[in-house]
């Protein structure tokens, strides 16, 4: 039976006593469907233009010009065609490989963009700088899925990252307000993440209560403490309490005007850097070291890790605390970066967003890292896309990021499987 998280049509292969779920073959069949009426048969007859790279640039390149009803007659044969092999494969008892699904992805982005940027007044969009906001929107949610791997690697279920990224957020801006020193705002997020996990760690590892309970109560005590302390204090004496200087951006020289890639790695904020070493550094801890190895083990099997003369309890506890420091410094992004100020319930359910690409990217960092990076890149679209003008109402763009988070989460993953001891508090003995 699939593990994915919504029930999918599924038929016994009464030859192998398989099971063949149908559920990818037709949600692959739907969007090519609607790509063929909208893309295709609704193209606007006009070109679209991509450009590459800014003037400024050391290698300026040229424009991208598409034909947009081309484009969107490919694109929609190309996922016809796809949809076709999906269920071909299917019949068989043969799941769809992941090159399917990511060409399919692939094919139905370009379809979207050409057609949606094609419909707007004026159809040309600068490429390099939606991707460079993309990413840039997507540190918080990187950071908060990094938090989260920690957490359910070490088997805890961390349903808080919303309430450490918005407490982060908080005190960062408090902090840097009050000492003038946006370094210092960063520190403090940090303590502010830690403070969250530390009630997380004492409750569901101490105390053995519900982890998700835990995590939910969290999250709306942060925001009530947070909403409370913004209107009694924040709001009264907004000068000396939130007005935090903002991180500069540091560029390097030559590479950051390299076309598209320096803008994205090469020209961020102290935070946009520390999100490349954070994802790096959980990688090649969790994968190739000791400390990975302990931490996978009793994420999975922490019975037999204590057998072995593991700590289960005080290393789950150390990595919560150590998630907390991830996803305070990624709460710092809202008030040090985004925005000079502390805004009520600021986050706006990113850290719900982070969760999911914690499960989209199967609990890997690198996996969580793209599939924010996908979410990030869904979020900055709707705002490009209501600055262009678009046919598409503004109430549905908005919506989109969320509609990319459930056809991630529900209908992309496909078999996944948390770490066997997520959730389940360890007694020894």
């Amino acid at each position: 039976m699939s593990t994915s998280a919504t029930a999918a049509p599924v038929r016994a292969d009464t030859a192998s006593g398989s099971l063949r779920s149908w559920k990818n073959p037709i949600l692959l069949s739907v969007l090519a469907l609607l790509a063929l009426l909208v893309f295709a048969l609704g193209a606007p007859a006009n070109d679209v233009t991509f450009r590459l790279s800014d003037p400024g640039d050391a290698l300026v390149l040229p424009d991208l010009v598409l034909s947009a009803p081309l484009i969107g007659w490919f694109t929609a044969l190309g996922m016809l065609a796809l949809a076709a092999f999906a269920v071909v494969r299917t019949r068989r008892g043969e799941p769809a490989p992941r090159w399917l699904l990511a060409a399919f992805a692939v094919l139905f982005l370009i379809g979207f963009l050409t057609w949606v940027v094609g419909s707007a007044r004026t159809p040309n969009v600068a490429l390099y700088g939606l991707l460079a906001g993309s990413v840039t929107l997507a540190v918080p949610l990187i950071f908060g899925s990094l938090s989260g791997v920690l957490c359910e690697r070490s088997g805890v279920v961390n349903i808080a990252i919303e309430g450490q990224l918005l407490f982060g957020a908080f005190a960062a801006a408090v902090a840097a307000s009050l000492s003038g020193s946006a370094i210092i705002g960063l520190i403090a997020a940090a303590v502010a993440g830690v403070l969250v996990s530390l009630v997380l760690a004492v409750f569901s590892i101490r105390y053995l209560v519900n982890q998700v309970i835990v995590g939910v109560v969290l999250n709306v005590l942060v925001s009530g403490l947070t909403g409370f302390l913004f209107s009694a204090v924040l709001s009264e004496d907004s000068e000396t309490w939130n007005s935090p200087p903002q991180l500069p951006v540091l560029s390097i020289p030559g590479l950051s005007e390299i076309p598209i890639l320096g803008a994205i790695l090469f020209e961020q904020t102290i935070v946009g850097y520390l999100m490349y070493v954070a994802v790096a550094v959980v990688y090649v801890a969790l994968f190739r070291s000791r400390w990975g190895l302990r931490t996978r083990a009793v994420g999975e099997h922490p019975k037999a890790a204590d057998t072995l003369g593991v700590n289960v309890n005080r290393l789950r506890f150390t990595n919560v605390l150590l998630a907390g420091v991830v996803a305070g410094v990624g709460g710092s992004f809202f008030t040090l970066v985004l925005v000079s100020g502390f805004g009520r319930d600021m986050t706006a359910g990113q850290g719900y967003i982070a969760l999911a690409a914690l499960i989209f990217g199967r609990w890997n960092p690198i996996g969580a890292f793209f599939a924010a990076l996908l979410f990030g890149f869904a979020t900055n679209l709707t705002n490009v896309l209501s600055l262009l003008g678009t046919p598409v109402p503004d109430q549905f763009l908005r919506m989109l990021p969320y509609v990319v988070t459930i056809f991630a989460v529900a209908g992309l993953v496909g078999r996944s499987r948390a770490p066997g001891a997520s959730g389940i508090p360890y007694i020894k003995g």
